[in-house]
């Protein structure tokens, strides 16, 4: 091959690896682009998307706490009780779905000073929705703690009969809660019963811990006014059964307020 021919055919193959690499260059500068547009109809689409939620629908923040998060409603089942102290102070039946009630305290006035504990709605609603509509309707003005506890099992003082006798009730019954892991150490407020699910209107306050089984349901603590208990339990008892207390208490009247 003559000089001139060799030079035009390397020339001819130099053109044809340039062209080669132009064309490959080209196809990944094709690639790089589709998928440029791609991601940018992405985030366009994600964008739009965003704000037509910010012009249409709020904040994400503010979604959220216009949920609705309440709780399903507590239905309570008070059921008459014939002879439970119904003929001594009848005040009807509270509401059956325990409302949500924000925290709340019950301050007892007592001839001997002020109670208050704080209810536990949480762990008791129906418990407290009674608790709360009796004292509403004047149920505990005027009443007699009739009962006494004292001793090494522990101490408490019982109220809430309007008769006094131990027998007396609302004319109404309702059933436990809150009795798993129940405990009764010094301010715990829990009701009385004579039975499973028999609750009504009597409750006890505890001054001294005590060993009861977990048949009691518990719905609130004293935040002040142990003292007064206490100054209660120091009197004495008397009485047939030795239970009453020989220090008169009476509850003036059982204020519901916020916590």
């Amino acid at each position: 091959m003559s000089g001139n021919k060799r030079q035009r055919e390397l020339a001819r193959q130099k053109y044809e690896r340039q062209q080669a690499r132009r064309a490959k260059q080209h196809h990944r500068t094709q690639t790089r682009t589709r998928v440029a547009l791609v991601m940018l109809g992405v985030f366009g689409a994600i964008g739009l998307a965003i704000f037509l939620g910010s012009l249409f629908g709020g904040d994400s923040n503010d979604a959220a706490a216009n949920q609705d998060v309440s709780q399903p409603p507590r239905q309570c089942d008070y059921r008459s009780a014939e002879g439970n102290g119904q003929d001594v102070k009848p005040v009807g039946t509270p509401p059956p779905v325990a409302p949500e009630f924000p925290t709340v305290q019950a301050i007892v006035h007592t001839n001997k000073g002020d109670i208050t504990m704080k209810l536990d709605e949480k762990k008791a609603p129906c418990t407290v929705n009674s608790f709360v509509f009796l004292a509403k309707n004047d149920y505990f003005d005027n009443t007699k703690c009739h009962r006494l506890l004292t001793g090494a099992a522990g101490g408490v003082l019982q109220c809430g009969d309007p008769s006094a006798t131990g027998s007396g009730g609302p004319g109404y019954q309702f059933n436990d809660e809150n009795l798993g892991g129940a405990v009764y150490t010094k301010g715990v407020v829990a009701m009385a019963n004579s039975g499973p699910n028999t609750n009504g209107s009597q409750f006890f306050m505890v001054y001294s811990d005590s060993g009861f089984p977990p048949s009691y349901t518990p719905f609130g603590q004293i935040t002040k006014g142990l003292d007064i208990l206490s100054q209660v339990a120091k009197g004495g008892v008397t009485g047939p059964n030795h239970d009453q207390p020989k220090t008169k208490v009476v509850i003036k009247d059982v204020e519901i307020v916020p916590a």
